[in-house]
């Protein structure tokens, strides 16, 4: 029991010298991003969970400048890929070239060979596109000819899509919405901090890297120690089973909205994402209320909703709101 304890004690003040680190690193992204908090703590939650991101909004609020940063302050390679209609497998992933001084075909990898891929607008490109990026996201391993490619570690994609502008856009497909693991939905900023982006604008600020991939790598094992009651776990599984099964949990208001719910994909997601956020706030066990605060993110893009919903205006945050408020927490 003293030896439990002992280790426990060790892993809570690991937690909170780690913690401290990032909080640094939030710091030094002020810098340059004003407000967008909430947005970036996501970030940081992926980086931590070893998750992708999808950023949605309008043009315009630095969701671009937001992932810069972050790859400058975290000293990872960085690539941007602006997807668009006419963009191939080859220009995302690399090709085979032709030497005619040997004879034999070399390998030149693609812009996906980073830590941190920014895929911008990814919904402008085809799903011959989608798919190659797909087999980078869930295996972290690309294909070039006959070979595959282990991509560095670790690898982070952080696509943008646009809600407003649809004319040229192909749909993502649910198995590739699904592979990310928070959908972030970017607003616009108050008045008081667009007068500061205003006044930022003028005198541009010099970011530092703060952190390193060892850093990274120590804070991702410390993330995947933390303690999770088995009631929280309990609590995770209600919600998701919830949403496929809505009639189960005194929810048949919402059964009529809800066309398939959240994969066990999700499941795995809020236990990883829920263990980050307790650690980002230096405790070294999971709360329901962690639970609480990354639930949207991660069930509003693996609900698929019916046309009633649609016609009714139902939105999936609705959906889970109403969830959140019915199954009672531990």
């Amino acid at each position: 029991m003293e030896m439990e304890t002992s280790s426990s004690s060790y892993l809570n003040e690991h937690i909170k010298d780690q913690s401290l680190k990032w909080l640094d690193l939030k710091n030094e992204i002020k810098k340059v991003i004003v407000g967008q908090d909430y947005a970036v703590e996501r970030v940081l939650i992926g980086l931590l969970c070893n998750g992708h991101i999808l950023l949605e909004g309008v043009p315009g609020l630095a969701k671009t400048t937001l992932v810069k940063t972050i790859a400058k302050v975290i000293g990872l390679s960085f690539q941007r890929i602006q997807f668009t209609p006419d963009l191939l497998p080859a220009d995302l992933v690399g090709t085979l070239v032709y030497n005619p001084k040997n004879q034999d075909f070399q390998v030149k990898k693609g812009p996906v060979f980073a830590n941190m891929i920014l895929a911008d607008e990814i919904n402008r490109a085809p799903a011959k596109v989608q798919s190659a990026l797909l087999e980078a996201m869930q295996e972290h391993q690309v294909t070039i000819g006959d070979t595959t490619y282990k991509l560095d570690e670790p690898f982070f994609v952080l696509a943008t899509q646009n809600p407003i502008d649809q004319e040229g856009t192909y749909r993502l497909p649910e198995a590739q919405v699904d592979r990310f693991m928070f959908k972030l939905v970017v607003t616009y900023p108050k008045m008081q901090e667009e007068l500061e982006i205003i006044t930022k604008s003028f005198s541009p600020q010099v970011v530092y890297t703060v952190l390193d991939k060892e850093v990274i790598a120590t804070s991702q094992k410390l993330v995947s120690e933390i303690y999770i009651d088995s009631k929280v776990t309990d609590y995770i599984l209600h919600i998701v089973f919830a949403t496929r099964n809505p009639k189960d949990y005194k929810l048949s208001e919402i059964a009529p909205f809800i066309e398939y719910g959240a994969s066990p994909r999700a499941t795995l997601a809020l236990t990883a994402a829920s263990k980050a956020h307790a650690f980002l706030r230096k405790r070294h066990f999971v709360m329901p209320d962690d639970v609480k605060a990354v639930a949207y993110d991660i069930l509003r893009h693996r609900i698929l909703l019916t046309y009633e919903a649609e016609a009714e205006n139902v939105s999936t945050d609705l959906i889970i709101q109403k969830i959140l408020h019915t199954i009672p927490a531990p």
